[in-house]
C-alpha cells in the first residue's frame, strides 16, 4: 500500500515481467503506474497522481477524491432492525454506532502493506 496526497494505491509484483505495478483505489477514474524498482515505483505513483491532478485542472474539473465520507449500505431488513435497536439501547444514533463498530474492526485487523 502506498499513499500520496490522500490517494491510496495497491501495489503488486509481477515476477514474470520483473515489474511492480499499482493502481489507486476507490476511484471511478483510473490512475495506474509501474516501476522496476521500489524507488521507481514511488516516483511513478507520485507522477501519476500529479498528472491526474494537472489533467483535471486543465479541464477545469474537480479531481475525484477517494472516500468522501458518505457510505450507502443495503441490509436485510431484520439486520437493519437489530442494528437500529442495538444503537438505541446504547443511546447512540445508527450512524455513530455503525462508525464505532467499523472503527473497531479496522483497528483489530490492520491493513497489509
Amino acid at each position: 500500500m502506498m499513499e500520496y496526497k490522500g490517494y491510496i494505491a495497491k501495489v503488486e509484483f509481477d515476477g514474470g515481467a520483473g515489474v511492480f505495478h499499482g493502481e489507486v483505489l476507490n476511484l471511478r477514474d483510473v490512475i495506474a503506474f509501474e516501476g522496476k524498482t521500489v524507488a521507481g515505483l514511488r516516483k511513478a505513483f507520485r507522477d501519476s497522481v500529479d498528472d491526474y491532478l494537472e489533467f483535471c485542472a486543465t479541464r477545469k474539473e474537480v479531481p475525484e477524491k477517494p472516500c468522501r465520507g458518505r457510505f450507502v449500505l443495503r441490509l436485510d431488513p431484520n439486520l437493519h432492525r437489530a442494528i437500529a435497536t442495538k444503537a438505541s439501547l446504547e443511546n447512540k444514533s445508527l450512524n455513530a454506532w455503525v462508525q464505532e463498530v467499523l472503527q473497531s474492526a479496522v483497528r483489530s485487523r490492520p491493513m497489509r502493506a
